[in-house]
């Protein structure tokens, strides 16, 4: 027998707010109604997907299994009715932006708002792996990430190349200078992103090609944490070029004698490339990533 959808739609509700009382308030129908429809979709099948409890409804494994499923269904609900909502019509809508950091973040935004100021914005931050898993999960449309492994789920259009530098503080030896040799890195104190960090990453796997390795003294799961430690003294770090913000504590010092690179992209779930938003700010993303092929085209004639 096929699947009603108003009974996914009701496992759906009660999975996601964790209870039929708060799914019955967002979908506007009555408690008892949700009841039925979810006991009439396990009597159907044959398995148990929620456990009552007291305070709380949770998940069986086959329940968490089905809610990845209806995570999915019900976003291209919402896309099909955007879709037939902004035909003819101006953009509108709810994207959800899942990014590695505020930088590339901000100038995309800036500009997809300027094309389309009725949508709503709103964004995840996290790192690179993090960032992928949003998009796979559903839980974002569209993301800024730099290099992690390939995934058949995920749609990836190349936006940026940058540099890896290194930065310390006021009171380090270097501070004065201009650029470091990656040889001299090895007998220095680091402060290091999580492991999921594609900076990390990169800047890693240059030093093992070289045969070198560091002295991570400290590992911070925040960008902001890492300018603090290396502005305390804690240690030297590394970042993109772009996400350097100058500061009369800190100096950023190039890596001389080799070219340590992150390489950014902008993905989306590969089942969603149809929906009106991504299409839009990728659209806004094709516009600027020409107008800077452009613009270093000029600056090398």
């Amino acid at each position: 027998m096929s699947i009603v959808f108003s009974q996914l739609r009701a496992f759906h509700a009660v999975a996601q707010h964790g209870g039929f009382t708060a799914a019955a308030r967002v979908l506007h129908v009555g408690q008892p109604t949700l009841t039925i429809q979810v006991k009439e979709l396990e009597e159907t099948h044959g398995v148990e997907l929620l456990i009552r409890k007291s305070r709380r409804t949770e998940l069986t494994e086959a329940g968490a299994a089905l809610f990845e499923i209806t995570r999915g269904i019900m976003k291209f609900c919402d896309e099909a009715h955007d879709l037939l909502g902004a035909h003819g019509k101006a953009t509108k809508g709810h994207l959800r932006i899942a990014t590695v950091g505020p930088f590339h973040a901000t100038e995309i935004i800036a500009a997809f708002r300027r094309a389309h100021p009725d949508v709503q914005i709103s964004t995840l931050l996290a790192n690179s792996e993090r960032t992928q898993r949003h998009i796979v999960d559903f839980e974002a449309d569209v993301a800024i990430l730099a290099a992690v492994p390939d995934d058949p789920r995920v749609k990836k259009l190349p936006y940026r190349t940058h540099r890896v530098i290194v930065f310390v503080n006021r009171d380090h030896p270097w501070f004065n200078r201009r650029s470091v040799k990656l040889r001299e890195l090895m007998d220095q104190p680091f402060v290091m992103r999580e492991r999921g960090s594609t900076t990390r990453r990169a800047f890693e796997e240059s030093l093992m090609a070289k045969g070198l390795a560091i002295k991570p003294v400290f590992e911070i799961e925040s960008r902001e944490g890492v300018w603090k430690s290396v502005e305390q003294g804690l240690g030297i770090s590394v970042v993109a070029d772009f996400e350097f913000v100058p500061h009369p504590n800190l100096r950023a010092l190039e890596i001389s004698d080799h070219t340590v690179e992150t390489k950014y992209s902008i993905a989306h779930h590969v089942d969603r490339g149809h929906s009106p938003l991504i299409k839009a700010f990728l659209k806004t993303v094709i516009s600027m990533r020409s107008r800077d092929h452009h613009a270093h085209g000029v600056e090398r004639s």
